[in-house]
């Protein structure tokens, strides 16, 4: 495997990595997402990630639909609160048809009222079925709690009065204003040459504006930790617990992931799945999540349970948490903490998908694609003391809680 970047004249940052496989990736990593919408335009960047394939300059909702998918491949694209990614996956000769789509779509996207108004509707749906899912609609409850007075502090799929009056005109501005050359980063994983895949973005994308993005971002303000419960009617319990913790370029990044996966993680030998599932039986679920923005983070854990079990459930993480932030792991300990989560880095790092998200997420909010290697040795080097100070963030005293019940 190798990396190869290369910027076009207009600022527009690209990656490429090399691979042996036959299936390539390739898209955009956009430095945009709904703490980017104004008051009275909840969800825009949600509804843009939709109807960005509703009708170009030069193709139909229905050409854009079949343009990838004829030929075994697929187009798709997801939101956060910071970011928003559009992509391909398609048999690797198919790059040119690829990059050539993806241009059309950030350039010449039109938002065509009729195909607006269809999918407002699909949007609507999704954020309604949400809403029927507690343990998906807990975390976005909670995140708006974390966040009371902030641009973070509203949920992606935005509100039903805000998704109803969006226009086309919205959505066009929004893409001019966000999706600019110097604010979007191109990647690139498969088999194709370096040297093809850049003159190709050249190509399709150098005609783009060298316009800056405009856009306002405030770091979110401190917040008294809270403790809320919402009675909902559900048989089951859903909580997310959590605090904030620093932003992604903080010395304790590595030190947070780690100890995210301590918690957590997806092994079933976790601390807080030993502690509440195995040894306790309080909760069938038990799951933790780190998320770092720019300026910002959150750790988060959920834990499905029985309502009489929340209160003690909770009380087992606040100790655990205090006792890793008062108590220095053993070397020992904490070396096989590392093997594992390194171990589950490799597992992760064979999947090409992994490696093409990673490619775009690291060239725009980094500058450079973090390698697993890089990444190991980063895990390798945490202490003792780094995870202590790292748990210090989830102390009894910070943490907050949300339980829908």
């Amino acid at each position: 495997m190798t990396i190869n970047y290369h910027t076009l004249p207009n600022g527009l940052r690209l990656v490429h990595i090399t691979t042996a496989s036959q299936v390539a990736w390739c898209g955009l990593a956009i430095n945009a997402g709904s703490r980017d919408e104004k008051d009275g335009h909840y969800g825009l960047a949600h509804f843009v990630e939709h109807t960005i394939f509703k009708g170009t300059k030069h193709r139909r909702a229905w050409h854009i639909l079949n343009r990838m998918e004829r030929v075994g491949g697929e187009l798709n694209a997801y939101t956060t609160k910071e970011g928003t990614m559009l992509y391909s996956v398609f048999p690797g000769q198919h790059l040119p048809r690829a990059v050539d789509l993806l241009a059309d779509l950030v350039q010449w996207s039109l938002f065509p009222q009729e195909e607006l108004d269809r999918e407002r509707d699909v949007v609507l749906e999704e954020a309604a079925s949400y809403r029927d899912t507690p343990s998906d609609a807990v975390y976005d409850d909670f995140e708006d709690l974390l966040f009371a007075g902030s641009e973070l502090g509203h949920n992606i799929l935005g509100k039903k009065e805000d998704l109803e009056r969006l226009t086309s005109e919205d959505c066009m501005n929004y893409l001019k204003t966000l999706y600019v050359p110097g604010n979007m980063a191109f990647f690139s994983v498969g088999p194709e040459r370096p040297e093809r895949v850049f003159r190709l973005a050249e190509k399709c994308f150098g005609a783009m504006s060298h316009g800056m993005a405009s856009r306002h971002r405030t770091v979110p303000r401190d917040i008294e930790p809270f403790n809320r419960v919402m009675t909902i009617g559900t048989h089951q319990a859903h909580t997310v617990v959590g605090a904030r913790v620093p932003a992604m370029g903080h010395p304790l990044r590595h030190a947070l992931m780690l100890l995210n996966n301590i918690l957590a993680g997806p092994g079933m030998n976790s601390l807080l799945n030993v502690e509440l599932r195995e040894r306790r039986g309080y909760v069938y679920t038990v799951e933790s999540t780190l998320t770092t923005l720019s300026d910002c983070g959150w750790m988060e854990i959920y834990l499905g349970c029985d309502p009489d079990d929340v209160r003690s459930s909770l009380r087992v993480i606040k100790r655990i948490t205090s006792q890793l932030a008062a108590d220095l792991l053993p070397e020992r300990r904490l070396e096989a903490y590392k093997k594992q989560y390194c171990g589950q880095l490799v597992v992760a790092a064979d999947s090409t998908e992994f490696l093409a998200m990673n490619a775009g997420r690291g060239l725009l909010y980094r500058g450079k694609v973090a390698t697993i290697d890089e990444t190991i040795a980063s895990i390798q080097a945490v202490t003792p003391e780094q995870i202590a100070q790292a748990a210090a963030y989830l102390t009894a005293d910070r943490l907050s809680s949300l339980t829908f019940q």
